[in-house]
């Protein structure tokens, strides 16, 4: 993901992962920041606090999110 991502495109990536989790697969969440997107990290976490929030119901967050240079990661697992 992008920390600009448009709203269908969110859509779509958490249909899928809601597809992951049924199977009983874990889901990492990433986000790519890209040259000026590194000013504003702040979306990053946003972004994936609303994923957080969005699954709390179906998944458990099995590794916080973290920053690794360019790259925000979170992974999340099945209840």
């Amino acid at each position: 993901m992008r920390p600009n991502i448009d709203t269908h495109d969110y859509q779509v990536k958490t249909k899928a992962m809601t597809r992951f989790f049924e199977r009983g697969d874990k889901v990492k969440v990433t986000i790519r920041f890209r040259g000026r997107e590194m000013a504003h990290m702040d979306r990053g976490t946003d972004l994936l606090q609303r994923v957080k929030e969005d699954f709390e119901e179906i998944a458990k967050v099995e590794f916080e999110p973290k920053t690794e240079g360019r790259l925000m990661t979170m992974v999340l697992a099945p209840k």
